[in-house]
């Protein structure tokens, strides 16, 4: 269990019997803009191509596999935030990705997504979530966990809002605090950021 001053939340992978909780969530409101976090594991045109019920049943489908697909935050037993991790190469697109190539030939955990229910926003969740998944990730074998986070020390997001694209990859300092170092820069708002395992 993890905590947050204002809120106690809790933390698990995302498994076949979580399966209700993340498709409510993901649910509200069109919270993941029809991607039900598909964008990262398939190729491109695949994605391009699949309906939304295809790429929901593709992750019940993860849910139920030997790893789960993330990890679910729950505040008062209700799911209210996701984060995305597993072995880099279940992310097909992320694997083809100019812009984020792989860095060395380690094998690494990648951390791509966040989710946060509206009202839980800026109460300490992602943190709480990239906690958890840095546990599932080391509970599960990992050596080195890398992120793709957005920047908020670069010059071009200052004082604008952040750009849905990137800012769902998560924010540099969340990872800084968490014990990630910048190992290179994807763009000028974007960084890669690694956490390796004692």
């Amino acid at each position: 269990m993890t905590t947050h001053p204002a809120l106690q939340v809790d933390v698990y992978p995302a498994t076949a019997e979580r399966w209700p909780d993340l498709e409510l969530l993901f649910s509200a409101r069109r919270a993941t803009s029809s991607c039900w976090c598909m964008f990262w594991r398939l190729r491109r045109t695949d994605f391009s191509r699949q309906t939304d019920d295809e790429k929901k049943a593709a992750l019940q489908a993860h849910t139920a596999g030997r790893l789960a697909p993330g990890v679910l935050a729950y505040v008062a037993g209700k799911a209210i935030g996701w984060c995305s991790v597993g072995p880099r190469e279940d992310f097909v697109a992320l694997e083809h990705s100019r812009i984020l190539k792989r860095l060395d030939d380690q094998p690494v955990w990648s951390i791509v997504c966040f989710f946060v229910a509206t009202p839980f926003r800026k109460k300490g969740v992602m943190a709480e979530l990239l906690r958890g998944a840095v546990a599932y990730a080391k509970q599960n074998g990992a050596q080195v966990i890398e992120s793709y986070p957005l920047d908020l020390q670069s010059h071009q997001p200052a004082g604008q809002k952040l750009p849905g694209f990137n800012s769902y990859m998560g924010i540099a300092s969340v990872f800084q605090a968490a014990g990630f170092v910048k190992v290179s820069a994807a763009s000028e708002t974007q960084v890669m950021m690694r956490y390796t395992v004692a």
